[in-house]
């Protein structure tokens, strides 16, 4: 298992080639001290593993790994399905002026086309997110204030990789000296 920095456990995901709208996430505080867990799932991808805090209000600072190679039921049955209430993305930026202009022109006929009819609001959020080019989307489990039940048997089955990304995660919050937070 190689523990490497979250954005580029991020930059694997968005590099995948896979359907981008076939992405599951699962995310809440962390189990014992400063921060928040987030696992990343998609069939063919794979599942990710991130822990994440917040260095100062403009800095977030953490440590990912790849968990399995692909999704099976067993842990497919603890991230949520695609009517759930959240949603999440991941997003890369434009290319450059040419691309920009292109995706802004496919999201305001996006825009038109659902203020004409009626729609779900995930409806409208996947054609959002297929018309900027989203490489990794779909529903999520969140709770900012707690865990979710299914984020601790995730962790359990994970056992390995959630103390080893523990620790490394305490070692950068030691180093940066916010070990007491700002909540």
């Amino acid at each position: 298992m190689r523990i490497r920095e979250w954005q580029d456990v991020l930059a694997d995901v968005t590099e995948r080639d896979v359907d981008p709208d076939d992405w599951r996430a699962i995310a809440g505080d962390r189990a014992g001290g400063v921060g928040e867990d987030m696992y990343l799932a998609h069939p063919r991808a794979g599942v990710f593993f991130l822990k994440t805090y917040a260095k100062n209000p403009y800095q977030v600072r953490g440590a990912g790994t790849r968990v399995a190679r692909k999704l099976d039921d067993e842990i497919g049955s603890f991230m949520p399905e695609n009517d759930s209430g959240g949603r999440f993305a991941v997003q890369s930026p434009p290319e450059d002026e040419d691309h920009a202009e292109t995706v802004s022109k496919r999201l305001r006929t996006v825009l038109e086309t659902h203020a004409d009819a009626p729609t779900r609001p995930q409806d409208l959020f996947d054609d959002v997110m297929e018309a900027i080019e989203s490489p990794a989307f779909g529903p999520m489990a969140y709770d900012q204030y707690d865990r979710p039940d299914e984020l601790d048997d995730l962790s359990d089955r994970f056992e390995e990789a959630e103390e080893l990304l523990d620790a490394e995660l305490d070692d950068l919050i030691e180093t940066d000296e916010v070990d007491r937070g700002f909540m």
